[in-house]
């Protein structure tokens, strides 16, 4: 397994539109996850040009006995789970940009398994694959098409951390954490089933050419595909919106828009 650290550098020279989709907390096998939905989703990617996933976390509800979840409310084993998982994503495996583990996935760690590095393994694809965080670097463009300004984009994906009853205790984490990130133009989580995008700025001291440059950069948390029952009912959560982020990246010039 290759180390967080490692970075992994996608490029299209033929500089088109991006759209990227982060996909986390599917949680298939759950009784609540939206099965209907996330297939469709699927089927529709497959016909969508120059469309990619993220994966973060939590596909699998993998429920067990010592987990928060009621193993017995399963629709079906763990080891299904990953089955089912690898078949849907066969057919896009190339649209799959990288993928993280989430919380889920390490109910299994005490002997060192995760179900997510199984799926990417027998996909092929292990080295878009990192334990904690990935950290992309996404290429746009040919230095030598008649001098054109190629855009290049920076993409953080982690699961996430933390929870909260409310959308600010999420966005505080995320804030904090992507700011200590130098070069970083958009940050990727999910974890809180909570869908929210919001610019950040931050100064930058360049003491090279003796200036004190602003960026920004974009936080989006990705939303869950559970409907509203079981443990989030009994434990008085409220309920949160399904609400499908597509980051949008364009090739002619660096410009970032997200739309939910």
């Amino acid at each position: 397994m290759l180390a967080d650290t490692t970075l992994i550098v996608r490029e299209w020279p033929e500089r088109p539109d991006l759209i990227i989709y982060p996909i986390f907390d599917v949680h298939l096998g759950a009784a609540e996850c939206m099965v209907d939905e996330w297939e469709t989703f699927l089927k529709a990617l497959k016909a969508e040009p120059n469309s990619y996933i993220i994966i973060g976390g939590d596909m699998l509800n993998n429920g067990i006995k010592t987990s928060v979840s009621n193993c017995y409310d399963e629709t079906m084993r763990p080891r299904e789970q990953k089955a089912m998982l690898t078949k849907q994503l066969e057919p896009i495996r190339d649209r799959i940009l990288c993928g993280v583990p989430g919380n889920h996935c390490g109910r299994n760690a005490d002997v060192d398994q995760n179900p997510l590095y199984d799926v990417f393994c027998k996909l092929d694809i292990q080295e878009r694959y990192r334990e904690n965080a990935a950290y992309n670097v996404f290429r746009l463009g040919d230095k030598s098409a008649n001098g054109a300004k190629n855009p290049t984009y920076t993409m953080a994906v982690l699961h996430g951390a933390g929870g909260g009853m409310y959308i600010g205790s999420a966005a505080n984490r995320n804030e904090r954490f992507g700011a200590v990130i130098d070069g970083l133009d958009i940050l990727v989580t999910g974890h809180t089933h909570k869908p929210i995008t919001y610019p950040v700025g931050k100064l930058s001291i360049d003491p090279q050419n003796n200036r004190v440059s602003h960026k920004d950069f974009r936080v989006v948390v990705a939303t869950s595909w559970l409907d509203y029952a079981g443990y989030a009912m009994r434990k008085m959560l409220p309920p949160t919106a399904h609400c499908l982020s597509a980051i949008k990246l364009c090739g002619t010039k660096k410009q970032i828009k997200v739309e939910m």
